[in-house]
C-alpha cells in the first residue's frame, strides 16, 4: 500500500497477483464463514461481469477486464481476512498508505518550485482556467494524483483521533495537512467536490457520534449549524481566492470550457452505447471499451473511458451491473452508519469508510479515476473494513 504512488503498473500488478495468491492459500486453511450482505452484492457484481464477458461482442478483450476485476477482489479478500484476524491491521495499513501519501504530496508541492515546463502541459489553453499550474506528484496526472489523495484524507483524519501517542498523531496530522494542500493544488474539480463531500460528511458523523448524550434539540441543531458554517467557509474561499474562483467558475461554463465540452461529448457517446446494449453491456474493462467506443464517438473526441462511473459501469455491464453497484454502495453506507453508532474497535474506521465511499462517489460522477489501481485498491480497503465490522457486529 505504501508503494502505490511510486510503483510501476507492472509492479502494482505483481503485488495484486501475489495478494490474491496469498489469500487463496489462507482461505484453504480457514473454515468458510457466513456471507454478509456486502459479500452478496460483490458476488452479484462478479456474476453480472461474468455474464457480460460471455455475451460481449469482444469477449477476449472483456476477459482481460474480468481478470482485472477478479484480481482486485483478491486484494479485497486478503484485506478483509487481515482485518478479521486482528483489527490492528487497520492501523498498519493506514500507516503504510499515509507514508506513500506523504511522499507523493511532498514531491507534488515541491514541483511548484521546480521546472514549470512539465506542469504547463496540464494547462489547457482552451479552458477558462487557462494558466492554472497543476501539480501531479509521482503519478504524472493531476486528476489521478488528486484521486489517490482523496480517499486517504478521511483515513488520516480518523487516525489522528484514533492514535494515542504524540508521534503517531503528528504523523497523521502531517499527512492530513500536506494531503489537503496537495489535493487543492492539483486543481482537480472532481476531487475538490469529492473532498468537500467526504470531509464534510466525516465531520458531521464524528460530531453526531460525540454528542450522543446531548439533549435532542441540540442534536438536531448541530447538523444545521455545521452545514451553515461549512457553506460560509466555502463561499468565502471561492470568492476571495482567485485560482479557486476561476476553477470553480469553469464548472458552470458549460461547453465554453474545453474540458466540460469534451466530457459532454463522451457522455453522449456512452449513452448511445448503452442504448445499443442496455442489459449486459459490452463487457468489463477498458480494453473492451477502447474497441467499441470508436464506433459511437464523435469525430476528434477520443476517450479511454466514459468519464463517469455510473455510465462506465452501465456501458460495461448494462443496467443490472449499475443496479448491483448501487446495491453495494447503499449497503456499505448503511452498514458504516450503523457501525459508527457502536463502540466496537472498527467504529471510527467505519465512519472513515463511509466518507471514502461518499468522496469517491461524488468524484466518480464526472471521472473514472477510481478504476485505476492506485485509487480502486483504497476503495476496496474501505469496503473490507465495513464487511468485517458487519460480521463482528452480527456475531455479538
Amino acid at each position: 500500500m505504501a508503494g502505490l504512488p511510486v510503483l510501476s503498473r507492472g509492479g502494482v500488478g505483481l503485488l495484486i497477483t501475489a495478494s490474491g495468491l496469498l489469500w487463496i492459500l489462507w482461505a484453504l486453511r480457514t473454515p468458510p464463514g457466513r456471507l454478509g450482505a456486502i459479500h452478496l452484492w460483490i458476488l452479484a457484481i462478479l456474476a453480472i461481469a461474468l455474464l457480460a464477458t460471455g455475451f460481449s461482442p469482444v469477449p477476449v478483450a472483456a476477459a482481460k477486464g474480468l481478470a482485472k476485476l477478479v484480481s482486485y477482489l483478491g486484494v479485497y479478500a486478503l484485506l478483509r481476512q487481515l482485518l478479521a484476524h486482528n483489527p490492528v491491521w487497520w492501523d498498519r495499513i493506514v500507516a503504510a498508505l499515509l507514508a506513500g501519501e506523504l511522499m507523493t504530496s511532498v514531491v507534488g508541492i515541491r514541483q511548484l518550485y521546480g521546472n514549470t515546463e512539465e506542469l504547463a502541459r496540464w494547462a489547457d489553453p482552451n479552458s477558462v482556467a487557462d494558466g492554472t499550474i497543476r501539480i501531479y506528484g509521482t503519478l504524472d496526472n493531476p486528476n489521478l494524483f488528486a484521486g489517490f489523495l482523496l480517499p486517504i484524507l478521511p483515513l488520516a483524519a480518523v487516525a489522528l483521533l484514533r492514535w494515542q501517542t504524540p508521534l503517531r498523531r503528528l504523523y497523521a496530522a502531517s499527512a492530513l495537512g500536506l494531503g489537503l494542500v496537495a489535493l487543492v493544488l492539483s486543481y482537480s474539480r472532481g476531487a475538490w467536490m469529492g473532498m468537500v463531500a467526504s470531509l464534510g460528511l466525516l465531520a458531521l458523523l464524528l460530531a453526531l457520534r460525540q454528542t450522543r448524550s446531548w439533549p435532542p434539540l441540540w442534536r438536531r441543531l448541530l447538523p444545521v449549524l455545521l452545514l451553515l458554517g461549512g457553506t460560509v467557509v466555502l463561499v468565502l474561499l471561492v470568492t476571495h481566492v482567485e485560482p479557486l474562483r476561476v476553477r470553480v467558475m469553469s464548472l458552470v461554463a458549460g461547453r465554453e470550457d474545453s474540458s466540460n465540452n469534451f466530457r459532454i461529448n463522451v457522455w453522449l457517446a456512452a449513452l448511445r452505447m448503452i442504448q445499443e446494449r442496455p442489459w449486459l453491456g459490452i463487457g468489463p474493462g477498458n480494453t473492451a471499451f477502447n474497441l467499441i467506443y470508436p464506433l459511437f464517438q464523435q469525430p476528434k473526441f477520443n476517450a479511454l473511458s466514459a468519464y463517469s462511473i455510473p455510465l462506465e459501469v452501465t456501458v460495461e455491464a448494462g443496467i443490472p451491473g449499475l443496479l448491483a453497484l448501487l446495491g453495494l454502495v447503499i449497503t456499505a453506507v448503511h452498514t458504516g452508519l450503523r457501525l459508527g453508532r457502536s463502540d466496537g474497535p472498527l467504529a471510527l474506521p467505519a465512519l472513515a469508510s463511509v466518507a471514502i465511499v461518499a468522496g469517491l462517489g461524488v468524484q466518480g460522477l464526472t471521472d473514472t479515476i477510481f478504476f485505476r489501481p492506485e485509487v480502486q485498491l483504497i476503495g476496496w480497503f474501505a469496503v473490507a473494513v465495513l464487511a468485517v465490522g458487519d460480521a463482528q457486529r452480527s456475531r455479538h
